[in-house]
């Protein structure tokens, strides 16, 4: 007996689950919009100048606490000698930092520490070939600046390539060998990038 109420129950029970599904609501829900970008993705390359001609390169822009890489291009003139080019380079990945980030780099979290109006000049007549100096001292800068203009330059052509670059202020301030490590990337804002004194060449 009970094996027949049982099977019984079965469609009776199933009935009941099926009349107790969730209905549509004519009251309205708003839970906020979907998020339309994962924070510090973008979904495709931020190329300003995507169809002019020029130098794909990329800067070190801040996101959440760290420095992530985002693409640009820096106009450079073919006929630019190495050293000249270099300068040139240079001036173009900090105009880039100074400017204000796309909507969409800002939609995804993105923001710079670099003010506009700084100028770079290639070495003078007892620094060393490499040398970039700044029209504002290193020193003077905040540590997400320093760290964002460090990183970038060091990933670029207006370096020699191994991962560091040396810098300075106006003409006759003392000169830093500046590398970009993991650290500096990831925490901008405690971890100042490394340097070491350079003696004049």
């Amino acid at each position: 007996m009970r094996t027949a109420r049982r099977l019984l129950a079965v469609p009776l029970l199933a009935a009941l689950a099926a009349g107790c599904g969730i209905r549509a609501t004519e009251v309205p829900t708003d839970f906020g919009a979907a998020p339309s970008r994962v924070r510090c993705s973008l979904s495709e390359p931020q190329l300003s100048t995507q169809a002019s001609r020029g130098v794909p390169v990329q800067v070190f822009l801040l996101c959440g606490s760290s420095l992530v890489a985002v693409d640009r291009v820096v106009r450079v003139p073919e006929s630019a000698a190495d050293a000249k080019r270099r300068v040139l380079v240079a001036q173009g990945l900090l105009d880039q930092l100074a400017e204000t980030p796309s909507a969409a780099e800002r939609e995804a979290g993105y923001s710079t520490d670099v003010r506009g109006g700084m100028t770079v000049t290639g070495p003078g007549p007892r620094d060393p070939e490499d040398t970039l100096r700044l029209s504002t001292s290193p020193g003077a800068l905040t540590s997400y600046a320093l760290a964002q203009i460090v990183c970038t330059l060091s990933d670029s052509a207006a370096a020699e390539g191994d991962g560091s670059v040396i810098l300075g202020g106006p003409a006759g301030e003392p000169l830093r060998r500046y590398a970009c490590t993991g650290a500096v990337r990831s925490r901008p804002g405690s971890k100042e990038p490394p340097s070491s004194e350079v003696t004049e060449g």
